[in-house]
């Protein structure tokens, strides 16, 4: 994992163009994302918005407003589509940039492309419906569409030479990927049961009087919907903890660029901690400012620094 890669400066024209069509679409869909990928070397950044191009083309089947039978089709071709790619029979003047990118990424890096089956995985559980009774039932899906995410960005990153643990390096990969989804997932509850879906496990909407959705600005009569976020909120910060124990195991620009995106993550929970019944109002996000903060924290390496202190600490104890 910690195999170094040439940049693309000779790259074909037609790899440099879909790398730029890719770049664009991350820019325009995922802002928190294109954030922190913008603290990589070149290779690395158009590895990643590969990645994240052909994520969203997965997830706009999962969101889109075809038939479930039209969008179980759709996925069936993406998954055909991801086949060719793995098994190399994508050519550089191939019509779908998005291949085109994520071929040649698959070429430079060890990206675990099985993944990104997981992920199609994931979005048909949405398709058909899935609801989750329990937290294990949530956490296997939150590892189909996040914690694979993690997973293949860490055969872009590597691991740095003679790191400590890096053979749980996929580990902590996955659990920082679940930390990311459940912190979306309690941003995005009232937009989701205006879709239909409901992620947070049945037993804790039973548990906090929540049983009967979210369809308001204001939480259901007689629930104790703080109650609820801030249950959530510490299972996510457990998860962040677990997950953050991949940074010291990174060169110094993956690890800002991991820090940077996540941490983001961690500062928008904290802010959901502070005031609950926000995610009923509206999206919650963190002003520029505040990223701009979390970014360069990243950059200074204090986080990484600190976790492996408290690993080293650890290990002698």
């Amino acid at each position: 994992m910690s195999r170094t890669v040439e940049a693309s400066t000779h790259a074909s024209a037609p790899v440099l163009a879909a790398y730029r069509y890719c770049e664009a679409v991350t820019g325009q869909q995922a802002r928190n994302f294109a954030y922190g990928i913008r603290l990589l070397p070149v290779d690395k950044r158009q590895a990643m918005s590969a990645l994240y191009a052909f994520s969203r083309r997965v997830d706009d089947i999962g969101d889109g407003a075809l038939a479930p039978a039209e969008k179980e089709q759709r996925l069936a071709d993406t998954r055909g589509l991801l086949a060719r790619i793995r098994d190399g029979r994508v050519a550089e003047d191939d019509t779908d940039p998005v291949a085109v990118a994520l071929a040649d990424a698959a070429r430079r890096f060890p990206l675990p492309l099985d993944g990104l089956d997981e992920l199609i995985d994931g979005v048909l559980m949405d398709v058909h419906g899935e609801t989750y009774e329990t937290w294990d039932d949530l956490k296997a899906y939150c590892r189909c569409v996040a914690g694979a995410i993690g997973r293949l960005s860490l055969g872009v990153f590597g691991t740095v030479p003679g790191a400590p643990e890096a053979d749980r390096a996929p580990e902590y990969a996955n659990t920082l990927g679940l930390a990311l989804q459940l912190t979306n997932i309690l941003r995005d509850v009232r937009e989701d049961a205006a879709n239909g879906r409901t992620y947070l496990p049945a037993e804790d909407l039973e548990k906090f009087g929540c049983a009967a959705g979210f369809h308001g600005s204001v939480p259901p009569s007689g629930a104790d919907f703080a109650g609820l976020v801030h249950f959530e909120v510490r299972r996510a910060l457990a998860l962040f903890a677990e997950g953050f124990r991949l940074l010291p195991m990174l060169d110094r620009r993956s690890g800002a660029c991991v820090a940077a995106m996540a941490g983001i993550y961690h500062r928008l929970l904290r802010r959901i901690a502070d005031d609950p019944e926000a995610v009923l109002r509206g999206r919650v996000s963190l002003p520029g400012h505040e990223k701009a903060f979390v970014a360069v924290r990243g950059l200074s390496g204090l986080d990484a620094r600190a976790i492996g202190r408290r690993q080293a600490d650890r290990r002698r104890a």
